[in-house]
């Protein structure tokens, strides 16, 4: 049996991170997170480019366009979705999603998915940390 297992070592990695601004009190929360996870294994602050964007939706694109510079390890996709009186929480969580996962696909750059999809903003602000 061949066992493969990746160790959590970002010595020498660049990181590219995508962050949707709205519900910023909530993503601004993310990116610290995912700040303080990269440094605590080894990426420096020097090897990381973040961009904002609008929203969760314009996270494929973007975090696209970053994987396919050639120039990143990883992509780190960050959100909040919060579920409102409309459909517009299913489209755009899934559109997310789905759009991420193909940026995966096509790109063969490893995407990290953490774009909150929540009831409320109580369940968002408890997730964020």
């Amino acid at each position: 049996m061949t066992v493969s297992r990746g160790e959590p070592s970002g010595e020498g990695r660049r990181v590219a991170v995508v962050v949707a601004r709205f519900h910023e009190r909530i993503t601004a929360r993310l990116l610290e997170g995912a700040l303080a996870g990269l440094a605590a294994r080894g990426v420096g602050a020097d090897a990381v480019d973040v961009a904002w964007v609008p929203g969760a939706f314009e996270v494929p694109l973007v975090a696209k366009r970053m994987a396919t510079t050639g120039s990143y390890d990883a992509v780190i996709c960050l959100g909040a979705v919060i579920r409102g009186e409309t459909a517009h929480f299913d489209l755009v969580a899934g559109e997310a999603a789905r759009g991420v996962a193909d940026v995966a696909r096509e790109t063969g750059v490893p995407m990290i998915f953490e774009v909150l999809a929540t009831e409320t903003l109580d369940q968002a602000e408890a997730r964020a940390g």
